[in-house]
């Protein structure tokens, strides 16, 4: 009886045993799928992007007292400490770009989840201002592998413009959300844990980040890099005027945020005698009108794909306005409204104009994203490099009134020469040396890939790739890309 019972049990277990493994394989294979392999990476890429912009405004409510010691020049000391991270960023970019270009897009962001993992905990235990400023520039540093990769590796996985679109719209709401939020979070911890938790809270995060990046991407696995494209090199993407007035509005449309960032709080403690709350989450409502301008940007980019210069323009006149009525507010809530305006407006030109950076690449470069990314970043860097430094000189010299018209006068003027973006949509790709690699994987990758979906729209749509704005290309060229799969790269 009980040995008869034994081998039931026995049974029963190795069944269930079995049933286990067959589902962990299913859901192995599951995750292989290339639609949630996108999906797993698109998470991954958010968490580092909310990581980043996180750590970058948690200090704000506690680097007082970081600093009290300091007696001398301490808004100079600040003003140097919340640059350092842009002006590391915008120095390493370039080469970060380059090198992303050469090994690929998760290498890089696992070393950028690193870096910025050991930022965070120096960050921790930081007790002087020299090491402040150590871990502050080693942010730059990895911010400027994990962002670029991470972006770029946004571009490459979702090749159909409006899920491209929709996917660089959610990684900017992540990265709008780390930036609001981090105050609030940092200065309730700081209260509540002491200074040195909220740090502990985003390196975890971070370490779990890079565990899953391990785990589900498998960088370091036996993949050759022999048929990855050489990309166009980032000085020639800089000379490309499309490409320059892309990256040139993403400057200017940042740098009302990158100057009020450091220069908002004196003014809102001198004029309408703000508390230390309302200073720290004046920012956290124009979370919400920036998701919105997300929104509806991928919205109306997929149904008018043609007018994402449209968008932009519009989003620069907006920030314009909303920075030049600042100065009028005499209250918290009335200043509330045009800090909404500046991120609603940013949220249009990012969520327009980033797409239109891997869709000018595609068409007039080689599909490979690294450098156009990092020139992106750089774009950011600027206007954060110098936001610190240059925004309190010109409140000093000028005032605030003419700091905020300044800022308004040069996004409205800037806004026209998106006008020159007005055809890229009507632009046909150029079939360079990508499109005739293959690889050697059971599945085609990158451009052939993309090549094959177009086919398949184009058959049912009677349309090619950005956003079914273009005619079918040639059946001679579509069968140069049929051929593109089945070739090998000599």
């Amino acid at each position: 009886m009980d040995t008869g019972g034994s081998s039931g049990l026995a049974k029963s277990a190795a069944v269930k045993l079995s049933e286990m493994g067959e589902k962990t394989k299913q859901f192995g294979n599951k995750m292989k799928a290339p639609d949630h392999q996108r999906r797993i990476i698109l998470v991954i890429v958010c968490v580092a992007l909310l990581l980043d912009n996180m750590l970058y405004m948690v200090i704000v409510p506690i680097i007082p007292d970081y600093l009290a010691d300091l007696e001398d020049n301490l808004d100079v000391q600040i003003g140097v400490l919340f640059a350092s991270k842009a002006i590391l960023q915008l120095l390493v970019n370039p080469l970060s770009g380059t090198f992303i270009d050469r090994v690929g897009y998760d290498i890089p962001l696992l070393i950028g989840l690193t870096v910025m993992f050991f930022s965070t905990c120096i960050f921790a235990f930081a007790e002087n201002y020299a090491t402040l400023f150590f871990a502050r520039s080693l942010q730059g540093l990895g911010s400027a592998f994990a962002d670029t990769s991470g972006i770029a590796m946004i571009a490459d996985k979702y090749t159909e413009e409006s899920e491209r679109t929709k996917a660089l719209g959610i990684a900017l709401a992540f990265i709008s959300f780390g930036s609001l939020v981090a105050p609030p979070f940092g200065g309730i911890l700081y209260e509540f844990a002491g200074k040195r938790v909220p740090f502990i809270v985003l390196a975890v995060v971070c370490l779990i980040d890079g565990i899953l990046l391990l785990t589900v991407i498998k960088p370091f696995s036996n993949r050759t890099r022999d048929n990855m494209p050489v990309g166009t090199p980032i000085y020639k993407l800089m000379v490309d005027p499309y490409i320059a007035v892309v990256a040139g509005a993403l400057t200017v449309c940042n740098i009302p945020l990158a100057f009020l960032e450091p220069t908002i709080a004196n003014w809102m403690e001198s004029t309408m005698h703000s508390t230390k709350w309302e200073m720290g989450l004046c920012w956290l409502p124009a979370f919400f009108p920036h998701v919105l301008g997300v929104y509806m940007t991928v919205k109306l980019a997929a149904k008018y794909p043609n007018l994402q210069w449209f968008y932009g323009a519009l989003g620069m006149v907006i920030i314009g306005a909303s920075s030049c009525t600042i100065p009028a507010c005499k209250t918290f809530g009335q200043l509330i409204a045009p800090l909404c305006g500046i991120c609603f407006g940013i949220a249009l030109v990012d969520t327009a104009l980033l797409p239109t950076l891997a869709f000018l690449v595609d068409v007039r470069h080689v599909s490979v994203y690294g450098s156009v990314y990092a020139l992106a970043d750089i774009s950011y860097s600027v206007a954060y490099a110098m936001g610190p430094i240059v925004a309190g000189n010109i409140v000093h010299n000028y005032g605030f009134v003419q700091l905020n018209l300044g800022m308004g006068l040069v996004n409205v003027l800037y806004a026209p020469a998106l006008l020159f973006l007005r055809n890229v949509c009507q632009m046909k790709p150029s079939y360079s040396e990508r499109d005739n690699l293959l690889v050697d994987d059971d599945e085609p990758e990158g451009l052939c890939d993309t090549m094959k979906m177009e086919e398949r729209r184009g058959k049912k749509k009677g349309y090619s790739s950005a956003g079914d704005c273009l005619p079918n290309v040639p059946e001679s060229i579509t069968e140069s890309s049929r051929i593109c799969t089945h070739s090998v790269r000599i």
